[in-house]
């Protein structure tokens, strides 16, 4: 792609590092921000700076927050004793979008894969632990893609959980093998989460 201009061709290369985001749609995306007017371009920049500088992790589930713990842990009205363990926040808005499930989350950070160098050191896994110790927690929910990743972040928190005096799910598979959860449809995933069944039926 020849560009005219090398302010041009950088701000292309920037918005091409975004997941999902080519060439193409990098260089449509900067010619509309330069069609903008100055004070929409300085509101777009200073969202991101700001979002950046200020964004923090709830210290409870590690969930994307506004503050040091976030609404969902802060609420009375959600169910403290059940946690619903996700990949990231995005698998959190997909299941609160269902309006499905009243308990907590916790937020993995990840999955374990060692094929990309991620263990189950570098995932918020300590900080479930953590949670459950305190003695509160009646079930913990594994909602876990359906991958291989998925799987083997499931299995090895099983392996940790079942320690616990607690009753270990995971959801119901009416989620296709390599479905990630925020895509799956949310009458499907509301399901999943409502007939959730004991993870042991499901080990060998």
């Amino acid at each position: 792609m020849n560009f005219s201009s090398k302010l041009l061709e950088n701000a292309v290369e920037e918005f091409g590092r975004l997941p999902g985001i080519g060439k193409k749609t990098a260089l449509r995306l900067v010619l509309h921000l330069l069609k903008q007017p100055d004070g929409e371009v300085q509101r777009f920049v200073q969202s991101l700076t700001t979002l950046k500088e200020q964004i923090q992790y709830c210290r409870e589930c590690y969930n994307i927050s506004d503050e040091a713990v976030c609404e969902i842990c802060q609420s009375v009205k959600r169910d403290k004793t059940t946690i619903c363990v996700v990949e990231d926040t995005r698998d959190v808005m997909a299941i609160e979008n269902t309006n499905q499930y009243q308990g907590v989350y916790h937020v993995l950070g990840g999955l374990i894969s060692p094929m990309e160098g991620v263990g189950p050191s570098d995932l918020k896994i300590e900080g479930l632990l953590e949670r459950i110790r305190r003695g509160d927690v009646k079930e913990v929910i594994l909602a876990l893609s359906a991958t291989m990743e998925g799987d083997t972040t499931i299995f090895y928190l099983y392996r940790k959980l079942k320690e616990f005096d607690i009753q270990i799910t995971t959801i119901a598979r009416g989620i296709a093998f390599g479905g990630e959860l925020e895509y799956v449809d949310e009458i499907t995933l509301g399901r999943s989460i409502l007939t959730r069944v004991p993870y042991e039926r499901n080990v060998g």
